[in-house]
């Protein structure tokens, strides 16, 4: 499996759309990395842009964006809201799938040493790439920000970690650069009622982990409160991993409160926002909305609509269409521009294109490519998606049993069975796909080259090892449309009563989804060489048909009994 970084550099300009676009098509003329996303802000003057890739060309690109905005931005005629010390300002390096946060460091220093010797740029290592504690906090890095850069650098305790440690005519105009390894971070903001920035950062400080300073007497003007080693004393905020401030957005004439969640797994969008909401209502503001920078991983959308559903009592068994819809509209992430999905959500950017699947075509489509002369899709994706409508009519039944007039107290329990009945359709539609890639690597197999003993040999262990995938994938849909009976029988029992017969289709969908994948393991089966392994898969199977075969059973009684 390929290794996936994300890169999330921030450059110091927001407003000029040609610069922008001349560092964009810098990053993007490295092969190998795909753009997610280029946020730009005029208030902030700053550009946040995503790319994801296998981590030699993220590095690549990465240098490529860094050289390319060193030359076309000067930090000496740089203003904005955000605070900024280099014409790229941040550039972390994040690991998506299959890497550590080991190797992301190791990728991230290595970028580091090279912008520090190949352009001579003052570069800081922050949070996991970090070389000392207290070079982890970015804060900690940027302080004093450009304007305090050429005194800075020529400390000891501020020594850039690569390039050069003394002010020079070309650091003045491309400032320094922080390089790091990161967890995803969500750049989030929340939408308030009022102009005041005063009053925004007062909720700032009271969300945000870092707090506000103690002081004597008046909060605001009191003498500051330190410790034993004369350190300011602090109230800590609300919320763990968050990094808070409260600015003005003059664009759409209001303040913000503008996060960091550092670590949503700690501190999620959802409870950052209902949390601001408290705070802010406490001090007689209203949020009106919210705002994501840049982009978020799927799940946290995902728990962030569970979460307001639940608060509304109502199933979260519901497509992932809906429940994102529940959380943008909870949040009101639409309210300042429309909030797409497709290009705020990291996993639909970097997935594979509408249409492609199988799954992607509508019924109609679906039915006519498997009506046509192309051997595939054929009874295996058939059976995975007649399995996967069982699924989903036991999912049906558990959300209207969910909303039933006078069932309220039994919301929880249907919802619950309405989620399990939507991860196993969910896993059939997959099922779908996989089924016919199955197919098409056994007929690949079988077109390879044989015009010696080598070929030969290889064709045959290429034939044989797609033959035993041919077999896993069915038995892996009998296993699914097995399992999934229990949301039907469950839902015939005690589900809502004016549904049952949608249970029972759904009983009779799910064994034929068993007993069509049945017919594709054994059909395979009879070109395996792998006898102990077909014995195995056999087994396995059989007694999948068995058990289903019963179980369609019991429930069909229950629905007859009923009707």
């Amino acid at each position: 499996m390929k290794k996936i970084l994300e890169c999330v550099p921030n450059f110091s300009e927001g407003r000029d759309t040609k610069i922008i676009k001349e560092i964009t098509d810098a990053i993007e003329s490295v092969d190998g990395i795909k753009l997610l996303d280029v946020d730009p802000g005029k208030a902030t003057n700053r550009t946040v842009v995503s790319f994801v890739g296998e981590p030699n060309a993220v590095v690549e690109a990465a240098f490529t964006g860094i050289k390319k905005a060193a030359q076309v931005i000067d930090m000496s005629k740089h203003d904005g809201e955000h605070p900024r010390f280099g014409a790229t300002d941040v550039c972390p390096l994040v690991p998506v799938a299959n890497i550590s946060m080991e190797e992301t460091v190791e990728y991230a220093r290595k970028l580091a040493e090279r912008v520090g010797q190949e352009l001579s740029i003052p570069v800081y290592c922050y949070e996991f790439a970090a070389f000392t504690h207290i070079r982890k906090s970015l804060a900690n890095c940027r302080s004093g920000e450009y304007e305090g850069l050429k005194e800075k650098i020529s400390t000891e305790k501020w020594k850039p970690d690569f390039g050069p440690a003394e002010w020079t005519e070309k650091i003045a105009k491309s400032g320094a650069t922080a390089i790091g390894a990161r967890n995803f971070l969500v750049a989030y903001n929340v939408n308030l009622n009022t102009t005041s920035t005063r009053r925004a950062n007062a909720i700032a400080f009271d969300v945000r982990e870092a707090g506000r300073v103690k002081r004597e007497g008046d909060p605001l003007t009191g003498k500051i409160v330190t410790d034993e080693n004369g350190e300011p004393v602090r109230i800590p905020g609300t919320l763990k991993k968050t990094r808070a401030i409260g600015w003005f957005i003059e664009e759409y004439g209001i303040a913000q409160i503008s996060m960091n969640l550092t670590d949503i797994s700690v501190t999620p969008v959802h409870v950052a926002f209902d949390e601001v909401c408290e705070k802010a209502s406490e001090r007689g503001i209203r949020v009106t909305g919210s705002e994501l920078v840049g982009l978020i991983p799927l799940q946290a959308m995902l728990d962030a609509g569970k979460y307001f559903l639940r608060k509304q009592q109502r199933s979260a068994g519901i497509s992932d269409e809906e429940i994102i819809k529940i959380a943008v509209k909870s949040m009101g992430l639409d309210e300042l521009y429309p909030f797409d999905p497709k290009k705020k959500i990291i996993e639909y950017l970097i997935g594979e294109k509408s249409g492609e699947k199988l799954v992607d075509k509508t019924v109609q489509g679906f039915v006519h490519e498997t009506a046509s002369e192309s051997p595939a899709p054929g009874g295996g994706s058939v059976s995975a998606a007649v399995g996967a409508f069982g699924a989903a009519l036991g999912t049906m039944v558990a959300n209207l049993s969910s909303h039933k007039r006078g069932w309220d107290n039994s919301w929880e329990e249907f919802s619950a069975w309405a989620e399990k009945g939507k991860k196993y359709h969910n896993e059939l539609l997959k099922c779908v796909d996989e089924d016919t890639e199955a197919f098409n690597l056994i007929m690949s197999a079988f077109g390879l080259p044989k015009s010696n003993e080598k070929e030969k040999t290889e064709r045959k262990h290429a034939i044989q090892k797609a033959t035993k995938t041919a077999m896993v994938v069915p038995l892996k849909v009998m296993q699914l449309a097995h399992d999934s009976l229990e949301v039907m029988q469950a839902m015939a029992e005690k589900g809502n009563p004016n549904s049952v017969s949608d249970a029972g289709v759904g009983a009779l969908c799910a064994r034929t989804a068993v007993e069509g994948a049945f017919l594709n393991v054994k059909i395979n089966a009879s070109g395996c060489d792998d006898k102990h392994f077909v014995e195995e898969i056999l087994d396995k199977a059989k007694s999948l048909s068995v058990s289903a075969k019963k179980k369609e059973a019991e429930i069909l009684k229950i629905v007859e009994e009923k009707i």
